[in-house]
């Protein structure tokens, strides 16, 4: 079984910055790749970033473009998600996630096969 746990979360006033990092453990698998999803209360899940191990390219929705930053840990299938200048409408459940095939950007949920329980990301306004 894999297990992918997230840690970072917290509260943070407007203008803050928080690090959530990603760790996966369990079962040995092969993966393409990991995102980053929230879901705010009463929302659906939504992408926020992702990152693909072949290429190193990024991807982020354009809510977050410039300010936050997703990056590949030195330990295998572990991924970071640096948030700067973070805004009230950031506050969301934040998930972690890997790929188990190249298929896609990993934008979209149904293309990962692994998820985080979530870490809560709250930011005062």
């Amino acid at each position: 079984q894999v297990h992918l746990v997230e840690s970072g979360g917290g509260l943070v006033q407007t203008g803050g910055s928080l690090r959530l990092s990603c760790a996966a453990s369990g079962r040995t698998f092969s993966s393409y790749g990991m995102g980053w999803f929230r879901q705010a209360p009463g929302k659906e899940r939504e992408f926020v970033a992702a990152i693909r191990w072949n290429d190193g390219n990024t991807y982020y929705t354009d809510s977050v473009k410039g300010r936050f930053t997703i990056s590949r840990g030195n330990a295998k299938q572990t991924v970071y998600l640096q948030m700067n200048i973070l805004k009230p409408e950031d506050t969301a459940v934040y998930y972690c996630a890997a790929r188990g095939s190249d298929y896609g950007l990993g934008l979209a949920p149904y293309e990962y096969d692994y998820w985080g329980q979530g870490t809560l990301v709250t930011v005062s306004s």
